[in-house]
């Protein structure tokens, strides 16, 4: 019943779940979980000499659930993302629910450039030039992902078993895109929180801000009005004579401003953090602290220490770095333009500027964006026609104050192409590990998915 339709109930505590550049330490992986290495192929679309070199590519097989080959129980796949695949085994515990429910087989795969997975040695060697990066797209790494379940189907004399893949966010892109590339690998896809239509001429660019406002706005009318408030009272301290060192000091800064962007930019990426993720409930911790303070900078600053404490050593603006491995990857194919213009979000007027934004790729990397590409291999215009033509057996979940949901799959397609989504969830909440507070609407979005997914398997054509 929660398919295709929203559902309201309480707001509670979650569990952690961070982005990549600000992951939390992490339970070790109990014995169940096996890590072996795959000898993967650099290049599966080219036939020139360095195309037939090879890397360890890092997976981990849990089968403390499988019922074996000879049941023809299923295997699932965990579609490693943009971080090391420790952390992501360890804030997906509703897979191992899937296992368990379905005597399932758990394995998760590693995207290659990313954790151990390193083409050419080492990290320092594979991010070292454009030529060296030139193998890191989507499009290899699902096709990795192809070899390493073929391979391990094989070795486990399990070739009749069903896969269905897994992911969240870009991982929950892969998913759905690798069901669409590789039908006759994957018989079914849950693609969580994942941004498909987030590219150019798709999704409007303001689509991420205005769920970020609406998530403040819901929260708390005021705490919203005193952050959009807060730019123009930034920019006019800074204006004054000694004005940003005036500003170190209302922020209690560790490091003294170089300009005033550099606190904007800041404080804008941690409103962002906290409504796509929610961590702790923060967003109320934020606005409930801004309002017991009359000043509105102040309100600010005593929203950010009741969240994450003094504003120190997070000072300097945001700028693309070789280290990471999500800025080649949105300099290339994963081009999501994310701007807004003026008054129709809490954030002061920025526009996508794609011209600056190849600028500075060209300057990183020395590579040229390709902001059409992933719609064009993958499919996006147009995409309930597409997909109601070509495809089946797709889960789209996501929560409504997610901002990436403003890029998501969010009305059914067919009857086996689904959108299971909630008014209430934040970015991949789905996914997290099951807890006993978790809320109504929380436990029957999975359940609806855990029955889609028993659906799929009712019909799987045995031999």
């Amino acid at each position: 019943m929660f398919i295709g339709t929203s559902v309201t109930a309480t707001h509670t505590n979650r569990p952690r779940l961070s982005i990549l550049t600000e992951k939390p330490d992490y339970v070790p992986l109990t014995p169940d979980f096996v890590f072996y290495n795959y000898t993967q192929t650099l290049d599966h679309f080219n036939y020139k000499p360095e195309s037939y070199m090879t890397f360890q590519q890092r997976y981990i097989v849990n089968s403390k659930y499988w019922g074996g080959s000879n049941t023809s129980s299923p295997i699932f796949v965990y579609m490693g993302a943009e971080a090391d695949v420790t952390f992501q085994v360890s804030v997906s515990g509703f897979f191992e629910i899937l296992a368990s429910q379905f005597h399932g087989l758990l394995v998760y795969i590693e995207h290659r450039y990313y954790g151990t997975s390193m083409p050419f040695g080492s990290k320092e060697e594979a991010y070292k030039d454009s030529n060296n990066l030139g193998f890191f797209s989507s499009e290899q790494a699902l096709a990795d992902y192809a070899q390493i379940i073929l391979n391990l189907k094989q070795n486990l004399s399990a070739t009749h078993c069903p896969v269905i893949v897994v992911g969240g966010s870009y991982g929950g892109m892969l998913a759905s895109w690798f069901r669409l590339k590789y039908p006759h690998i994957a018989y079914g896809a849950l693609a969580a929180s994942a941004p498909i239509l987030y590219f150019k001429d798709l999704t409007p660019e303001n689509g991420y801000a205005r769920v970020v406002s609406n998530d403040f706005n819901s929260t708390s009318e005021t705490c919203y009005k005193t952050i959009k408030d807060s730019w123009g009272e930034i920019d006019r301290v800074a204006a004054q004579p000694n004005g940003l060192s005036t500003l170190s000091q209302i922020f209690n800064t560790c490091l003294p401003l170089n300009t005033s962007q550099e606190l904007k930019d800041n404080l804008e990426h941690r409103y962002k953090y906290m409504a796509q993720y929610n961590e702790d409930n923060s967003l109320l911790t934020f606005c409930n602290a801004t309002n017991n303070n009359e000043y509105v900078l102040n309100k600010v600053m005593a929203g950010y220490n009741a969240v994450y404490g003094q504003l120190c050593n997070r000072v300097s603006s945001y700028s693309r770095s070789k280290d990471f491995g999500w800025d080649w990857q949105s300099c290339t194919e994963m081009v999501m333009p994310m701007g807004r213009g003026e008054n129709d979000t809490m954030f002061q007027a920025k526009p996508f500027d794609m011209v600056n934004y190849t600028k500075e790729c060209e300057q990183v990397f020395g590579v040229t964006p390709r902001p059409y590409w992933a719609p064009i291999e993958f499919g996006g215009h147009d995409i309930k026609n597409v997909l109601n033509k070509f495809a089946s057996n797709i889960i789209f979940s996501n929560g409504l104050r997610d901002p990436y949901s403003s890029g998501g799959v969010l009305e059914n397609i067919s009857n086996s192409i689904v959108a299971i989504y909630t008014q209430e969830g934040h970015h991949c909440w789905d996914m997290h590990t099951p807890m006993d507070s978790d809320p109504e609407w929380l436990i029957a979005q999975r359940m609806a998915e855990i029955k889609v997914i028993e659906g799929w398997l009712a019909t799987y054509p045995h031999p």
